[in-house]
């Protein structure tokens, strides 16, 4: 017996094709067309259901230098139609409990209009109604911190050479986010999310990682930023734009369902460009008219990106590394490295 249960009661029947088990999380769903390893290997996913809004998922098979961490985070994985068996063996070896046969439609629109919900995907014999018990049980992605999880423990070098020297403050950085800073000439030190503002502020750069859940309980991490801008060059992406936001006064909030694919349309205020956008995130910085605010999104109007001249410091809500995904924001990940190398020449 298997299938996807929501707190909310509502189930979805399914077919069993990765790992035995059951899965609790958060369901959330994801609009890209490709990159179905990467989203199961980004830190940001983790303790989540991910539900892939394509038809058809495990159709051109796994590689290893896909993953974007060393393990999987997704819980579970939710599919219209597993195409294997490549796919499908990769997932039951690495223990991650995967259903097809899902009526992904169905449940993208539950999801989207009464929000992403906890659940529990099941690959046992767990009866419903105590499934549904056990998925109301869990805590709110509201208000959790995550980055404990997901960060290294200890400081290493990703690329050591290079004309500039960028520290990356781990809250779940991506593998790509790291292969794309030494590709545009940074040496490259991955940190601890604990890591104090004196250390980082010997490096030329730093750069804020994405990472998983709310930001509003990472007061140390927050203030950690606070006391780091205007010491150095600061970029933050994704989690680390929303640090940058609540140590600059901004406010986050949970959005409903989350802005998660690789198809986001985002203005960048100083060209008037739309940049098509790779995202994953729950969480969002708040719709403001301050002058500060660099990029927009033109879902819902949240606050894609911040710039502070005075601070160098500049964030980005999507992810400019597109690991993957369109590579309209590539230019912005290398100009910054161009921007920190320039300034220490």
């Amino acid at each position: 017996m298997s299938y996807l249960a929501l707190a909310d009661g509502t189930v979805w029947p399914g077919e069993s094709v990765g790992a035995a088990g059951d899965a609790l999380g958060e369901a959330v769903f994801t609009t890209g067309m490709s990159g179905y390893q990467e989203a199961v290997t980004d830190p940001s996913f983790e303790d989540q259901l991910i539900c892939f809004t394509a038809p058809m998922v495990g159709n051109y098979g796994v590689a290893e230098g896909r993953s974007e961490s060393a393990g999987t985070h997704a819980r579970a994985v939710l599919m219209r139609e597993a195409r294997g068996p490549e796919w499908t063996d990769w997932l039951r070896e690495r223990g991650v409990v995967a259903l097809t046969g899902i009526d992904t439609r169905s449940l993208v629109l539950h999801l989207r209009d009464a929000g992403s919900a906890l659940g529990i995907a099941v690959a046992s014999d767990l009866p419903v109604e105590e499934a549904v018990g056990l998925a109301a049980q869990q805590p709110s992605m509201l208000g959790r911190a995550l980055v404990d999880d997901v960060s290294t423990d200890e400081p290493y070098v990703f690329a050591a050479d290079g004309r500039v020297r960028v520290a990356v403050v781990d809250y779940g950085v991506k593998n790509s986010v790291l292969r794309r800073l030494a590709k545009a000439g940074a040496t490259v030190t991955v940190y601890p999310h604990d890591t104090d503002a004196d250390e980082l502020a010997r490096h030329d750069g730093v750069l804020l990682s994405p990472g998983p859940g709310d930001p509003e309980p990472l007061e140390a991490e927050t203030q950690t930023v606070r006391d780091l801008l205007g010491r150095t060059h600061v970029l933050g992406i994704c989690l680390g734009h929303q640090l940058i936001a609540r140590a600059t006064g901004h406010e986050t909030y949970k959005l409903p369902f989350g802005h998660r694919g690789a198809n986001h349309p985002v203005h960048e205020r100083l060209t008037g460009r739309v940049l098509v956008t790779s995202q994953n995130h729950g969480f969002a910085v708040r719709a403001t008219d301050a002058a500060e605010v660099s990029h927009v999104s033109l879902y819902d109007g949240t606050v894609e990106g911040l710039d502070f001249p005075e601070l160098r410091a500049r964030s980005l809500q999507f992810h400019p590394e597109a690991g993957p995904g369109p590579h309209d924001a590539w230019p912005l990940l290398e100009a910054w490295v161009k921007e920190v190398a320039d300034a220490a020449a």
